[in-house]
């Protein structure tokens, strides 16, 4: 694989440096093939440990995940001006909001390549009264890039029946996921996590990954739980996550409420969550919209079945009925049927996580996917000048 040259240059943009928690093994394997990378996010320590550890530049612009007209204007200013001064040959935005007011501004300069990634669809949970608006604002976002780069089958096929942009403009790299697994790091092995946190080691525990919010389905799974210790006594709930302070947060009775919960562990945010994984017994998903869950397949990596949900791009991270289970979102009755099914029944665990494993190594082995991103960069030099 032939390296660029090196003026050629992107400049990444996510509205929050959290998204980097993906990001990250993306921007140091097209780094390492020689391609100029650089990112534009809102400030926080995530960007800051990138900006320290690794060659990276990364320019801090707030960003807003709410509508804010006063401050997103402000932050468009700020991208222009940014992009005005770098001049890079590609530029790629993700995330919501910096898509749209770093796609724009792209526009606006002729930047010669630009690339949307999308990671999910935040229209699909939205309001019937804020639908039209994110609609129109995907829409917008998608007009003004190249490429519609979407990180899952599911994703890139419910943009094409919402008419995000054209199928022409739509791709996907190999099986989905933007950076894949490391298998090395995400595997079974001893479990380091149960007396740490207190838990009996012979509870079954039910685990998760991720922000704490509503639209992760946190509601649902607390329902859940609670019907199933009445049959489970031991059973323990792992939340390997925060307490996002996002538009769909928890409201302040249900953090209470599973603060004080004697049988959930609430870790916080954590930058190495592979530990937890080997706490648990089920990796349990309930969202409600995705881009492509990266957290099942780390379960799956460590051979753990997973319950997750029909929602986009969840739907693509199980092999329905080999991997996992599939149930419909926001349905507390549907999931507390499927993972009573493997509470009851210790073999299929087992074998549901073997498989799972398995197909995880065969189709997102982190080298391969990362691989065939380089791959999609140094094809899309073709288009600057």
């Amino acid at each position: 694989m032939s390296s660029p040259t090196p003026e050629v240059s992107i400049l990444f943009g996510i509205t929050s440096d959290q998204t980097l928690l993906v990001l990250r093994p993306q921007l140091l394997a097209l780094q390492q093939a020689g391609i100029s990378v650089s990112l534009l996010c809102s400030p926080g320590p995530l960007a800051t440990e990138l900006r320290s550890s690794t060659p990276i530049a990364v320019h801090p612009v707030p960003i807003r995940r709410g509508i804010a007209p006063l401050h997103d204007l402000l932050a468009f200013l700020r991208i222009l001006r940014l992009l005005a001064r770098l001049r890079p040959a590609m530029v790629d935005f993700s995330t919501p909001k910096a898509a749209l007011l770093g796609l724009l501004a792209a526009r606006m300069l002729r930047i010669p390549v630009r690339i949307h990634t999308l990671r999910g669809l935040r229209v699909e949970s939205a309001s019937p009264l804020l639908r039209p608006l994110l609609l129109f604002a995907e829409r917008l976002t998608a007009a003004c890039a190249h490429v519609v780069l979407c990180n899952s089958p599911s994703l890139l096929q419910q943009a094409a029946r919402l008419r995000i942009a054209p199928a022409a403009h739509l791709q996907m790299l190999a099986h989905g996921s933007t950076h894949g697994v490391d298998l090395d790091q995400f595997a079974p092995g001893p479990d380091s996590v149960r007396a740490a946190c207190g838990i009996p080691a012979d509870a079954l525990v039910l685990g998760y990954v991720g922000r704490l919010t509503r639209n992760k389905g946190i509601p649902e799974l607390l329902q859940a739980f609670d019907t199933l210790r009445e049959k489970h006594p031991q059973l323990r709930l792992l939340l390997g996550g925060w307490f996002d302070a996002s538009e769909d947060h928890l409201p302040p009775a249900l953090v209470q409420r599973i603060r004080a919960h004697p049988a959930i562990v609430v870790t916080g945010f954590r930058a190495q969550v592979a530990p937890l994984y080997r706490a648990m017994d089920i990796f349990v998903l309930p969202t409600h919209r995705e881009g492509f869950p990266n957290v099942a397949l780390e379960a799956a990596a460590t051979a753990l079945p997973i319950v997750t949900t029909t929602a986009t791009g969840a739907c693509d991270a199980i092999q329905p009925g080999i991997t996992g289970l599939l149930v419909p979102p926001g349905n507390p009755a549907a999931l507390t049927a499927a993972i009573a099914q493997l509470l009851d029944d210790p073999a299929r665990r087992q074998q549901m996580g073997r498989s799972g494993r398995l197909w995880v190594t065969q189709h997102f082995a982190q080298p391969s996917v990362l691989a065939a991103s380089v791959a999609f960069y140094q094809r899309m030099r073709s288009l600057a000048p």
